[in-house]
């Protein structure tokens, strides 16, 4: 199970700001439950933003699409062919379905309508990739769709340490990790320049509120709809 609340409407239009088609990409399946980002929850964020867009005298066309699960590559397929003629996407997605599909689209930003909760447990034998921890203020739009927080080893928000070689993060270099862990830096630098947006970095970010990430205790979210 997984967790989200929704970005507010103000930090969405700052994301987007230079955008003129954007696809709004929601996930039907995990998100979907706490109310945040289902095929209902992608039209709503859809009338909201067209709303805003108009009252701020911008222009913007609005597609929508929906897929049971951005974390699976093969329920990607429509999303990847409804982006092809777009300038951003915003996915509804938790962290993970979110660089999935960032991954996908080499050419097209993909910014985070959602802050990720948490992650439940799920009762099932493979192999999982740690690439979201839910720290419930999403940075993804800033870096490319790649996370700093799950991916690179010091958490660092405002570009790499130094301590790389060959692309690689230095932890490799105390720990036999199999496979070697990459700097997660490297990648969003990649990322962003092939998107021509290296200018993001420019921007410093703050400390992060980790209050956000559960140092308070457990957190606890309702769905909207209980609250009534």
């Amino acid at each position: 199970m997984i967790v989200g609340q929704r970005k507010s409407l103000q930090e969405l239009q700052e994301m987007l700001t230079g955008y003129k088609k954007i696809l709004l990409a929601g996930c039907d399946t995990c998100v979907a439950e706490s109310a945040c980002g289902g095929r209902r929850e992608t039209a709503e964020l859809a009338a909201a933003l067209q709303l805003a867009f108009q009252m701020a005298g911008r222009e913007a066309e609005l597609k929508e699409t929906s897929v049971d699960r951005q974390c699976i590559q093969e329920f990607l397929v429509d999303v990847v062919a409804a982006a092809q003629d777009v300038d951003a996407v915003l996915s509804l997605a938790c962290g993970a379905g979110v660089q999935a599909l960032a991954a996908r689209l080499e050419k097209i930003p993909v910014f985070p309508a959602l802050n990720t909760m948490f992650l439940g447990e799920t009762a099932e034998r493979g192999v999982w990739l740690e690439n979201c921890r839910g720290c419930g203020d999403c940075q993804l739009g800033y870096t490319g769709g790649i996370c700093p927080i799950s991916r690179c080893a010091k958490r660092l928000l405002n570009g790499p340490c130094g301590g790389a070689s060959n692309g690689l993060c230095e932890i490799n270099m105390a720990h036999a990790y199999d496979p070697p862990v990459p700097c997660a830096w490297e990648q969003i630098c990649n990322r962003l320049q092939s998107l021509g947006e290296l200018e993001r970095l420019y921007t410093v970010k703050p400390s992060m509120d980790w209050s956000k990430a559960g140092a308070g205790g457990p957190r606890r979210v309702v769905r909207p709809d209980q609250r009534l």
